[in-house]
Parts: C-alpha cells; sequence; structure tokens
C-alpha cells in the first residue's frame, strides 16, 4: 500500500486540478484504498479559485472534508495565500512557482516550488501543468505503486481526448523525474 495523503489541490477553474485529483483518486481506487474524491464545483470554475480534496486512506473514511491537509498543491497564489495555513506540521507543499510570485515561508512543512506551468510549455503541452505537478506529488510521497499511477491516467484520459493520452503519460514522467 501506498502513503495516506488528504490533499487539497487549489487554483484557478481551468487548470485541470479535477482532473489531476481523478488521478490520484483512480490510482487508490486501483489498488483497492478507501478514498474520497470532493471537488468545488460553482462560478469559480471559470477563472476564479477552485479546488479538489482527495483523501486516500487504508482505513474507512470518516469524512470527506479535509480541513487540515497534509499535502497542498497550489497552481495560484491567492491558492497558496489560502491553504497554506492549514497544512499540518510535517505536511509537503507543491507550489507551481511559476504562477505563484511569493511563496509564503513556513518551517514545519516542506514547500517545493516546481515551475510546472513553465515546464509545460516547454515541452509543448501548455495545459498539462496539473499532470507534472501530480507526477512530482508521487516522486515525493509514492502514495501509490508507480504502475497503479500510470494505469490511473489511461483509465482518466477520456476516448475523445486519445490523442491526449501520450502528452499526458510524458507529463507525469516529467514531475516524477524532478
Amino acid at each position: 500500500m501506498g502513503k495516506n495523503i488528504d490533499v487539497i489541490l487549489s487554483g484557478f477553474g481551468g487548470q485541470g486540478l479535477l482532473f489531476a485529483g481523478k488521478i490520484i483518486a483512480q490510482a487508490g481506487l486501483i489498488e483497492g484504498r478507501h478514498l474520497s474524491w470532493l471537488p468545488s464545483y460553482g462560478p469559480e470554475m471559470r477563472g476564479g479559485t477552485a479546488n479538489c480534496s482527495v483523501r486516500l486512506q487504508d482505513d474507512p473514511i470518516g469524512s470527506p472534508l479535509i480541513t487540515t491537509p497534509n499535502v497542498l498543491i497550489a497552481m495560484n497564489q491567492p491558492s497558496i495565500d489560502k491553504f497554506i495555513d492549514s497544512v499540518v506540521p510535517g505536511g509537503l507543499v507543491l507550489v507551481d512557482s511559476t504562477l505563484v510570485p511569493r511563496i509564503p515561508e513556513r518551517d514545519d512543512v516542506t514547500i517545493i516550488p516546481v515551475p510546472s506551468t513553465e515546464l509545460a510549455e516547454k515541452h509543448g503541452f501548455k495545459k498539462l501543468s496539473n499532470v507534472i505537478l501530480t507526477g512530482k506529488l508521487f516522486a515525493e510521497t509514492h502514495f501509490c505503486e508507480k504502475e497503479h499511477l500510470q494505469e490511473a491516467l489511461v483509465r482518466c484520459v477520456p476516448a475523445k481526448h486519445a490523442d491526449m493520452l501520450e502528452p499526458n503519460k510524458t507529463a507525469l514522467a516529467v514531475g516524477m523525474e524532478l
């Protein structure tokens, strides 16, 4: 089994946060673990702050609500500002440093700036910063088996977007290698 994680993924609507959350949840599903995936829908989906909570545990989950995550993935400044103080001591914070000019300091969590938007553009897949960060999350936490994460990605890319499977696989690999 992988590591238990309570992750909040947050950023602007349209950055693929719900998709990244689905990949993480699907990997847990493949492993037969307990999980919850709680997306934030509403007017924020079109350019405001959107977020998704994923809980992946070995034991039954009492509530999908995450108020004290042990992992935060922040893809914009409002997200890091909103959630940084809620991360538990010893937690992990992954930040898209391309889009977050001011990363707050905390000495009781591990903060890793990842220029994921810049890396995505450099590799020719502008919209896959979210998948790069998912790969980096795996590299840092090993929340599941690598092959299960790769299988989850395949399951999450819809057939109508089959042309995006290979770029998604590459983006995941880029994140894993950081």
